[in-house]
């Protein structure tokens, strides 16, 4: 059984900061070989891809909404990934889901193997 459990969610206020984590765990589950990637959703709206790191070569994607404010990374060794947000603002706010796919990148299809179940990140202006 493979369990991703996020965490460090809570209300803000906006141009504020806040790190979410991700931990990862199962038996069969080889995390360094997992690219590992940050989904958010906001009330009424369809999933969005928010950032993604893959497994092999390290690089790091984002949309465009997000770049040069949040910073995804991994420790392969404690089985975790972050997400550093900065200068955070209302559009931001939803639940902020981990995911994890095996041997291949992750795109803004969704296409994952695993989900967590999601941490609220509440924005207010």
């Amino acid at each position: 059984q493979v369990q991703l459990v996020e965490s460090g969610g809570g209300m803000v206020q906006d141009g504020d900061s806040l790190r979410l984590s991700c931990a990862a765990s199962g038996r069969t589950f080889i995390f360094s070989r997992n690219t590992m990637a940050w989904f958010r959703q906001a009330i009424g709206k369809e999933r969005e891809f928010v950032a993604a790191i893959h497994w092999r070569t390290g690089n790091t994607y984002y949309a465009d909404s997000v770049k040069d404010r949040f910073i995804i990374s991994r420790d392969d060794a404690k089985n975790t990934m972050s997400l550093q947000m900065n200068s955070l603002k209302p559009e931001d706010t939803g639940v902020y889901y981990c995911a994890a796919r095996f041997g291949l990148g992750i795109s803004a299809r969704g296409e994952v193997d695993y989900w967590g179940q999601g941490t609220q990140v509440t924005v207010s202006s």
